[in-house]
């Protein structure tokens, strides 16, 4: 089953059911060599599902780190995660950035801006994800983090004038199919697939990026 995102032409996000956490995250580490991370998960305390943090204002429930060194949990061995979320079935899956990939984060409406681009000019693009944050992460290949405002400045950008930021290492993504409390799961927009394999290079990406978080300022600004 698919749905489709409400004012978008290009973009079709398929639901993730039917396939488990520990599933997903077994696939992950098996078929892409992504290292994964068990986080947080849901729990319902009288009716209201609350963050296994215990935190009652947290601010991603369900879909953050469990730990302060989360960074030496993630695993990228089929055995490992699957030991791993048999012990935490509920777990969220995290995937760190900056070890295979890293991502571009920019606001949903810019990102959809940007795949309509990006598929005119007939680019190949990573894995994409969209949280119920609004925020779409594009994955691209490690080192992004270093060349982003370097790039930005050279099409004529200053780096804080958009909302567009890099993810590397010491970071995480949220993966799908994890759910933000009661604000819905994170879904693919692009999925991993064969084809995509082979991430894409930062500098093949930002010039639509950053004229898409552009355009979506200037709209903003109106």
């Amino acid at each position: 089953m698919e749905e489709t995102i409400p004012g978008t032409e290009t973009a079709h996000v398929p639901l993730q059911r039917g396939t488990s956490l520990l599933e997903t995250a077994v696939r992950y580490a098996e078929e892409r060599h992504w290292d994964v991370l068990p986080g947080t998960w849901l729990e319902t305390d009288g009716g209201v599902q609350r963050c296994s943090c215990g935190e009652a204002a947290c601010g991603a429930p369900g879909a953050h780190p469990a730990r302060e060194d989360w960074a030496t949990q993630a695993a990228g061995s089929a055995a490992a995660v699957r030991r791993m979320w048999q012990q935490r079935p509920a777990a969220s899956v995290l995937l760190p950035t900056g070890r295979t990939f890293d991502v571009i984060d920019v606001p949903e409406t810019a990102g959809f801006l940007a795949l309509a681009r990006m598929e005119r000019m007939e680019l190949t693009l990573g894995p994409v994800t969209l949280a119920p944050d609004r925020r779409m992460r594009f994955f691209v290949l490690p080192g992004a983090t270093v060349k982003v405002s370097g790039l930005v400045r050279r099409l004529g950008w200053s780096p804080a004038a958009l909302d567009l930021t890099a993810s590397g290492e010491g970071a995480y993504v949220v993966a799908p199919p994890t759910r933000y409390g009661t604000r819905g799961a994170v879904q693919w927009v692009c999925r991993p697939t064969a084809a995509n394999r082979w991430l894409p290079d930062v500098e093949e990406l930002i010039s639509p990026l950053a004229y898409a978080c552009g355009r979506d300022r200037c709209g903003r600004d109106r």
